[in-house]
């Protein structure tokens, strides 16, 4: 059976930084720190509810991040700009080798999943908007264990989901922590380095592969079977 591949979503499929444009209308030259805070604490906040076992799904995280946000930078937003700002978030771009990186995967035959911390339904919507979705089969939701990655359970919750095995999955993400996290229970992962002035946490944990992108992913993975 050929490799399953976990596909990561927010900030490995979909560029988070989307909000960019419109937050430009809002905070003008703070947008770019403004998204990236943001961003930040709705992973933090992640991390610590998942630590805390006082589950909240993650559009609650992602929204109150954006409260800690505004707080942060003053800014005062009204709810209604808020929405707007929670809606771009459903319908954020794909980076631009998304498209054809997932058609040469698919072309080489491997399982394709998407595996998110956004909630299945948030998920099926994004990559249906994004015309994607025929590339997976099927989406698979921390959601379904109210906690979030890199809990290992996740991890294991996705082998069980996609009917895979830790010696036949990868993790494919352009976040370090779920790299982290994924190798850490038993699967490999493809760390997705778009640029060079990502650092990947100097842990004694690396990835099984680095990329620069999703181009490379299915003659990388050749390669790292090939040496086998």
């Amino acid at each position: 059976m050929k490799d399953t591949l976990a596909f990561d979503v927010y900030g490995t499929l979909f560029n988070t930084s989307g909000v960019v444009t419109k937050l430009r209308e809002w905070v003008g030259e703070q947008a770019q720190q403004f998204a990236d805070t943001w961003r930040n604490k709705q992973l933090e906040y992640s991390f610590r509810r998942g630590l805390m076992q006082n589950y909240k799904n993650f559009a609650v995280c992602t929204r109150q991040a954006l409260d800690y946000t505004c707080a942060f930078y003053g800014v005062q937003l009204t709810a209604a700009q808020k929405d707007e700002l929670l809606a771009v978030y459903r319908s954020l771009p794909l980076f631009e080798d998304v498209r054809e990186g997932l058609t040469r995967a698919q072309a080489a035959g491997y399982r394709m999943f998407a595996f998110s911390n956004g909630a299945a339904e948030a998920v099926d919507a994004l990559l249906t908007n994004a015309g994607i979705r025929d590339f997976f089969l099927g989406v698979v939701s921390t959601d379904d264990l109210k906690s979030f990655k890199p809990n290992p359970a996740v991890y294991c919750h996705f082998l069980r989901q996609a009917g895979a095995s830790g010696s036949d999955a990868w993790m494919i993400s352009s976040n370090p922590f779920d790299v982290i996290g994924a190798v850490s229970a038993g699967m490999k992962a493809v760390w997705v380095r778009r640029s060079p002035k990502t650092i990947f946490d100097p842990w004694e944990i690396q990835p099984t592969i680095t990329i620069e992108s999703l181009l490379e992913l299915p003659d990388a993975i050749a390669k790292y079977h090939a040496g086998d």
